[in-house]
């Protein structure tokens, strides 16, 4: 496997409020995808678990215990070149990965449960199958309390109208690691076939209505914050988990080009953070912005703001992507940063953004790193598509094609 880089032979086009302390090219596959979860194990090392983007990688083990010196000690491959594994998490010893087909009907498409008490050797625990005739299985895990996964994922008893809206919001009780089963679902109404709600009126820009990110924290574990790609972010009442309640919703889709991604919930102070992802090149589905919602009424969400976003002028052309895609989701386990002023920002080609928020009218930003593109990337371009900030400080960001793991320190 392939050393780590030195960051002083990392190509940067521009860096202010951080420093890079180390790069990983993850040995030659540096693709990465929405999954990045960081294992305190059982010997007290600290591993950074990654997904990626695509095939023919499955997930990636780094030892991060000396965060200037990365160490790749397991990758793991794929079935077959038709199936992702996008997204992960970890909840102490265990990790459930997202397994999403190309095409409807394949498999495997599902959730795979893994013992990573030895992160040399990931161990099968259990699938939870999602596959089906319409399904293409699951796009995105939640899991930090080790009882309840939450997702984004088609099941073979679900017929959207339109195959676009394959993917509900599904709730997996793990208790029984071995023996997984569901606990819940929803879906927009309108978008399965037999619903008496009309079918939703499709967006210029036609992404789909379907479930992206599930987030549940522990301070809430009644709520889920739930981004719905083109219907929108939700608010859910899960205390009843079979029967997800919307309390609230939230949707500039359109006249905004839709793809809502993250909803990010800061309980100390009432906001929600909103991102919408950017999923075209050269700025054809811009503006994609990131928005600072008021939450004081949960069942009147009120917008504030957005982030200020780098030129959009100096930024299309650059190639690839340019526009928000993910935060930091600040998860609830202790090697992670819980922070409710400082939002950590992924925009594909503009690089990762640090911004204050301590005054939520007027958000600054505070650090910036975009590094050049990588080699044998797909364009002429970083994609930054990832970010995880632990406990320390430490930033831990990646590129969606090639660059591999970037990790850097703060400087401000």
């Amino acid at each position: 496997m392939l050393d780590h880089i030195k960051a002083d032979d990392v190509k940067i086009d521009l860096i202010s409020g951080m420093r890079l302390i180390a790069h990983d090219p993850l040995s030659g596959f540096g693709g990465v995808g929405e999954g990045m979860s960081l294992q305190r194990a059982p010997d007290g090392r600290r591993i950074l678990w990654l997904a990626h983007e695509g095939p023919p990688k499955n997930f990636t083990g780094v030892d991060v215990t000396d965060p200037s010196r990365p160490r790749v000690i397991v990758q793991t491959d794929l079935p077959h070149n038709m199936v992702r594994s996008n997204s992960l998490e970890t909840s102490g010893d265990l990790m459930a990965v997202a397994y999403q087909t190309a095409t409807p009907g394949l498999q495997p498409a599902g959730i795979e449960l893994f013992d990573i008490s030895v992160p040399e050797n990931p161990r099968s625990v259990s699938f939870f199958d999602c596959s089906g005739p319409y399904s293409r299985g699951v796009h995105q895990v939640w899991f930090v309390d080790g009882e309840f996964i939450h997702c984004a994922a088609g099941a073979a008893d679900f017929t959207p109208r339109n195959q676009l809206d394959d993917q509900a919001y599904r709730i997996i009780d793990v208790r029984n690691p071995s023996r997984p089963v569901e606990a819940g679902r929803w879906w927009m109404p309108g978008t399965a076939e037999g619903d008496d709600a009309p079918a939703p009126e499709r967006l210029a820009i036609d992404s789909g209505f379907r479930c992206h990110n599930t987030n549940v924290y522990p301070a809430r574990p009644d709520r889920a914050y739930v981004g719905y790609i083109d219907g929108g972010f939700y608010v859910f009442d899960i205390s009843d988990k079979s029967r997800p309640t919307v309390i609230s919703s939230f949707n500039p889709n359109p006249p905004f080009p839709g793809f809502a991604h993250t909803l990010l919930p800061l309980f100390g102070r009432d906001l929600l953070v909103a991102t919408h992802e950017c999923v075209h090149d050269d700025g054809f589905d811009w503006p994609k912005l990131t928005w600072l919602i008021d939450a004081r009424r949960e069942d009147n969400l009120v917008p504030l703001g957005t982030l200020p976003m780098p030129s959009f002028e100096e930024y299309r052309h650059k190639g690839g992507r340019f526009g928000c895609h993910n935060v930091h989701e600040n998860p609830p386990r202790d090697t992670a940063l819980q922070s409710e002023t400082l939002l950590f920002s992924t925009l594909f080609n503009g690089g990762l953004r640090v911004h204050d928020i301590s005054d939520p009218l007027v958000p600054r930003e505070v650090a910036a790193f975009v590094p050049g593109a990588p080699a044998n990337a797909r364009v002429p371009a970083t994609q930054i598509n990832e970010v995880y900030v632990d406990e320390n400080g430490i930033v831990y960001c990646a590129d969606r094609h090639a660059g591999g793991l970037y990790i850097l320190e703060l400087d401000f």
